[in-house]
C-alpha cells in the first residue's frame, strides 16, 4: 500500500486482480494509469493529497500567498508602462496585500461582508490616494482635501490615462491609481472565493485573475514585460494551487507533476512562438498621434524675433549645461515654399507627436542635466523649448495642459500655448559632440525621409562643386557647412541693415546660391545646406532654437552666468538661430552651423557674389602610388645598397612568382564567371526597368509600373492572379504588409487603364515614386536568402515565347536538323521536289541561284 498522509480516511478500495476477485495486494497487474508510481493514479479514486496546512489559519495563509503572486504577475504588464519596477511597486504590492487581508478578514463571521465593503473603500478611496498622489499630502501620510477629490476622479481616469499617454506614463495625474485599484480587486475577489471551505469554489476565484491579466494587456505594451515568464509562472502556480484545493496533489508525486506540467507549458509556449502575434493594445485605439500639418513652419517666425525681442530676455534656463542649445522645433519637409514638421504619414523614418507623462522613454547616450525653465516676454507659441533628449518634464503648475513629444527629434509641442511665467523643470540627456575627424571618417545613415519638393538646381550644382568629391558622408556635411560659412554674408535685412529678402523656400534660395548676392541669416543657410545635403543623399533636417552666442554668433560657455547655487542663462531674442542636422552612422542626428559670423556684415565695395560652380575645379585625387617606386620594383630595380640590395635581388624570383600566383588565384577563380552572372542579371533587370520607367505614354509607364510590382512579387514567389485588386491583396496577405498601399497603386492603375481621361507626365512620374518605394518595402519584408533569389530570379523578365521550355527546345531541335538536311542536299546537288503557285516558283528560281 502506498504511504496515506492522512491516516483518518477510509482505506483505498480493492484493486481487481486477474480473477476479477477484489484484492488488497501488490502484486495485480493491469493499465500504466492503474499503476501506484503514476502521476494519472492521482486522479483514478486514490485520496492520498497534500494539504497546504493541517491549521486552517496556515491553510488560509498558503491560499492567499497563491492569490497575491497570481495578482502581482497579472499586474506585472503595466510594469514598462509606468517606466520602473520601483514605481509600480509602491501601489501594486501594497494593494494586493491589502486586498488579501481584506479577503482574509471575511474568515470572521463579524468582520463578513459589510465591514469588509468599509474596508475596500477606505482602501480605495484613502489610502489609494495617498499613495498615488503623496504630492499633495501632509507630510506624505495625511491627506487633505485635494488628495481625495483628485483620488476619486484618478480612481476611474487614471485608465484613460494610461491609453492615452505614451509609455512610460510616470506618476503624473493619480496614474498609480490604475495599478492600484486592479492590485486592490483582484486580490480580493480572488481571496474572496480562495478561503472558501469547499475547493471547488477556488476555481471562480480564478476568473478575476484571469480578467486581470487580460485587463493589463490591454492597458499595456505590445512588447510586456516578460509576457511569456509571467504566463508560464501563473498557469504553474493556478495549476498546482487548483490541483491542491481538489485534493488531486499526491505528496509523493509532486515532483513528476511538475515536470510535466513544465514540459507542457514549454511545449505550449514554443508553439506560441511560431504562430505570428499581434497583441491588442487600447492605446493604439484610442487617440491618433497629433497632427503637425495644423501648424505654420515654425522656421518662418525666426526673424520675428530678432525684430520685435532682440534685447528682450524670452527664455531663462538654470543649470543647463554651458553652451547647450535649446530647440524649438525640428523640420524634414520642404514643399518648395517652407521647411515644416512632419510624420510617419509622410515617411517610414519620420516620428509622430505623441502625448506623454512625467516620463519619457530615451536610449540617448551623453550627459545627464536637470535644467529649469522659466519662459519670459516674447515667446508665445506651441513650441515648447527643450534641450537634449528629455526623459522627464514636470510643470510647476498643476492644471499644466496636454504635452506632446516626439522622440526622434527630441521636440515638443504644448497646444494650449507657452506664455509668460510658465515655469517647468527637464532632466533629460546631451548627447555628446563628435570631433572633426570622426565626423570625416563617418558613413551617412541611411533612412527614409519625405522628398524635398522643388529643389532649386543651383542648390545641387554648388553642392556637387563644394563637395561632391568627399568619400564619406559626415566629410560632406562638414565641406558644406565651412564653404557656405566661408562665401556668404550675414544680415538680417532689417532696419539698418544690409539688404536681405526673408524666407526660405525655392525662389530666395535660388537668389542666394545663384544670384549675385549671397547675403542672408540662418534661415536662408540651414534651408540651403539642408537642400543642398539632400541633393548629395545625405539624411537633414532643419533644427529652429536657441543658442548662447558672442558677437560673433557662436555658441559660448560665457553665457551661463553663477549666481548662488545655480548656473543661470538668459536667451535673448537675438539668440534664435536655425541649423543643420545630418545622420551619421554611430553618431545619430549631428549638428552643423552654416551660418557665416554676425559680424561678417557686407558694404558696396565688397563681392558679394556666391561661387560659380562651373568655374570651380575640385583637386584632383592624391596618387595611391608612387611613380618612381612602381618603377624600380618593375625593373628589377631597388634602392639599397651592399648586402641589403644582393638579399633582394636573389629573392626577386619568388617575390614576383608569389604576385603572378595570386592573380591566377584571384582573378582566375570559378567565382568570377558566377558574379558575372549575376551582374548580367541585375544589369538587364535595371535595364529593363528603367525603359519601362520613361517608355511610352504616361498611361502605359503607369501601367508598366504596375507590372514591375507584380512581377517582383511572383519573382519572390507570390502567387497573384487575377485582377489588380485581387493582385493587391494576395500581395499584402503574402508579404505581411498593409494592403492599403498596395490598394491605392491599384486603384490608381485602374484610373490610369479605364477612366478615358489623360494621364500626364507628373502623374507617371508620381506613380513611378510610389513604385520604387513599395518594391523596396517588399524586398525589404524577405528574408536575406529569398531577396537575393528574387534580386536574380529571371521570372517575368524574358518574353514568354523566349523562356526555353521542353517543347520548345524539341521543336527548335526539329528546325534545325530540317535546316542541316535542306542544306547537306544543295551541296549533293539534289533538287528541291517542284511546287505549285507563286511560292514553287520562287523556290525553283531560289535553288537555281544556290546552284550557281
Amino acid at each position: 500500500m502506498p504511504f496515506d498522509p492522512a491516516p483518518d480516511r477510509a482505506a483505498a478500495p480493492l484493486m481487481p486482480d486477474a480473477t476479477g476477485t477484489g484484492t488488497n495486494t501488490s502484486t495485480t497487474t493491469g493499465s500504466w494509469a492503474d499503476a501506484t508510481h503514476s502521476v494519472i493514479w492521482m486522479t483514478r479514486g486514490h485520496r492520498a493529497t497534500l494539504k497546504l496546512g493541517r491549521e486552517p489559519w496556515a491553510r488560509h495563509i498558503a491560499n492567499l500567498a497563491a492569490v497575491a503572486a497570481l495578482t502581482l504577475l497579472a499586474v506585472s504588464n503595466l510594469i514598462d508602462v509606468y517606466g520602473s519596477p520601483l514605481v509600480w511597486a509602491a501601489a501594486a504590492v501594497p494593494s494586493t496585500l491589502i486586498g488579501c487581508a481584506v479577503a482574509l478578514a471575511g474568515v470572521r463571521q463579524p468582520l463578513r461582508l459589510w465591514w469588509q465593503m468599509v474596508f475596500l473603500a477606505l482602501a480605495q478611496f484613502v489610502v489609494g490616494p495617498v499613495v498615488a498622489l503623496n504630492g499633495t499630502t501632509l507630510g506624505h501620510v495625511i491627506p487633505t482635501s485635494a488628495t481625495l477629490a483628485q483620488g476619486w476622479q484618478s480612481t476611474f481616469g487614471s485608465f484613460k490615462y494610461l491609453i492615452s499617454i505614451a509609455p512610460p506614463v510616470g506618476t503624473g495625474d493619480g496614474a498609480l491609481m490604475a495599478a492600484w485599484t486592479l492590485g486592490l480587486w483582484t486580490a480580493f475577489l480572488t481571496g474572496l472565493f480562495a478561503l472558501a471551505d469547499d475547493g471547488r469554489l477556488a476555481t471562480i476565484g480564478a476568473l478575476p485573475a484571469f480578467a486581470s491579466f487580460a485587463a493589463c494587456a490591454l492597458l499595456g505594451t505590445a512588447d510586456g514585460w516578460w509576457r511569456i515568464g509571467a504566463g508560464v509562472a501563473g498557469g504553474l502556480i493556478l495549476v498546482i494551487w487548483l490541483s491542491s484545493r481538489w485534493e488531486l496533489l499526491e505528496l509523493g508525486r509532486w515532483i513528476s507533476a511538475l515536470v510535466i506540467i513544465v514540459l507542457a507549458a514549454g511545449l505550449a509556449v514554443g508553439a506560441c512562438l511560431a504562430v505570428p502575434q499581434d497583441r491588442t493594445i487600447l492605446r493604439d485605439k484610442y487617440e491618433p498621434p497629433l497632427s503637425p500639418y495644423d501648424y505654420t513652419s515654425p522656421l518662418s517666425g525666426l526673424r520675428a524675433y530678432v525684430k520685435d525681442h532682440k534685447d528682450d530676455t524670452v527664455l531663462t534656463a538654470r543649470n543647463l549645461p554651458a553652451g547647450a542649445p535649446v530647440r524649438l522645433a525640428v523640420m524634414d519637409r520642404f514643399d518648395g515654399n517652407v521647411w515644416n514638421l512632419s510624420d510617419s504619414s509622410a515617411s517610414s523614418g519620420s516620428s509622430n507627436y505623441r502625448r506623454v507623462g512625467t516620463s519619457i522613454a530615451s536610449k540617448a547616450k551623453g550627459d545627464r542635466f536637470t535644467a529649469t525653465f522659466t519662459v519670459g516676454e516674447g515667446l508665445a507659441d506651441t513650441w515648447l523649448p527643450l534641450s537634449g533628449a528629455a526623459g522627464t518634464v514636470t510643470f510647476r503648475s498643476a492644471g499644466a495642459g496636454d504635452f506632446y513629444y516626439n522622440t526622434d527629434t527630441d521636440s515638443a509641442i504644448y497646444p494650449d500655448g507657452v506664455t509668460k511665467g510658465l515655469t517647468y523643470t527637464e532632466t533629460g540627456v546631451i548627447p555628446r559632440i563628435p570631433t572633426d575627424k570622426q565626423i570625416d571618417k563617418a558613413d551617412a545613415a541611411q533612412i527614409d525621409q519625405p522628398e524635398a519638393s522643388e529643389s532649386p538646381d543651383s542648390a545641387a550644382k554648388l553642392a556637387t562643386a563644394l563637395a561632391g568629391g568627399q568619400s564619406h558622408g559626415g566629410a560632406t556635411a562638414r565641406a558644406l557647412a565651412d564653404k557656405l560659412k566661408e562665401n556668404g554674408w550675414f544680415s538680417h535685412g532689417l532696419s539698418g541693415d544690409y539688404p536681405s529678402l526673408p524666407g526660405h523656400g525655392s525662389y530666395r534660395i535660388d537668389k542666394l546660391l545663384g544670384g549675385k548676392e549671397m547675403v542672408g541669416d540662418s534661415e536662408q543657410y540651414a534651408s540651403a545646406m539642408a537642400l543642398m545635403a539632400r541633393d548629395l543623399g545625405l539624411p537633414s533636417r532643419v533644427v529652429l532654437g536657441f543658442i548662447p552666442k558672442n558677437k560673433d554668433g557662436s555658441i559660448s560657455v560665457n553665457r551661463a552666468v553663477k549666481r548662488g547655487d545655480q548656473t543661470v542663462t538668459e536667451f535673448k531674442g537675438n539668440d534664435i538661430e536655425a541649423w543643420v542636422e545630418i545622420k551619421l552612422d554611430g553618431y545619430g542626428w549631428v549638428a552643423f552651423y552654416p551660418t557665416p559670423k554676425e559680424t561678417k556684415v557686407p558694404d558696396e565695395n565688397q563681392n558679394l557674389t556666391p561661387p560659380n560652380p562651373q568655374t570651380l575645379v575640385r583637386q584632383p585625387p592624391v596618387p595611391l602610388t608612387d611613380p618612381l617606386r612602381d618603377e624600380q620594383q618593375a625593373r628589377g630595380r631597388s634602392s639599397l645598397s651592399g648586402e641589403e640590395a644582393d638579399d633582394t635581388g636573389a629573392n626577386l624570383f619568388w617575390q614576383r612568382f608569389g604576385r603572378v600566383a595570386r592573380r591566377v588565384a584571384v582573378y582566375g577563380s570559378p567565382l568570377w564567371t558566377v558574379l558575372v552572372i549575376c551582374g548580367a542579371i541585375l544589369l538587364a533587370k535595371s535595364i529593363q526597368l528603367a525603359r519601362a520607367r520613361k517608355r511610352g505614354s504616361p498611361r502605359v509607364r503607369v501601367a508598366a509600373g504596375w507590372r514591375a510590382l507584380t512581377a517582383l512579387a511572383r519573382q519572390s514567389g507570390v502567387d497573384a492572379h487575377g485582377t489588380r485588386r485581387d493582385e493587391a491583396r494576395a500581395m499584402a496577405d503574402q508579404l505581411g504588409i498593409a494592403p492599403a498601399e498596395f490598394l491605392t497603386m491599384s486603384r490608381e492603375a485602374d484610373y490610369a487603364a479605364f477612366s478615358g481621361r489623360d494621364v500626364d507626365d507628373g502623374q507617371a512620374v508620381r506613380y513611378w515614386t510610389g513604385v520604387d518605394g513599395m518594391r523596396k518595402a517588399m524586398l525589404d519584408r524577405l528574408p536575406r536568402a529569398r531577396r537575393w533569389r528574387t534580386r536574380l530570379s529571371l521570372k517575368d523578365v524574358l518574353p514568354a515565347h523566349v523562356v526555353p521550355t521542353p517543347a520548345r527546345m524539341a521543336a527548335g531541335l526539329a528546325s534545325l536538323a530540317d535546316r542541316i538536311r535542306k542544306a547537306r542536299a544543295n551541296a549533293t546537288g539534289a533538287k528541291e521536289p517542284k511546287k505549285t503557285g507563286k511560292t514553287g516558283k520562287t523556290g525553283k528560281k531560289k535553288s537555281k541561284e544556290q546552284r550557281s
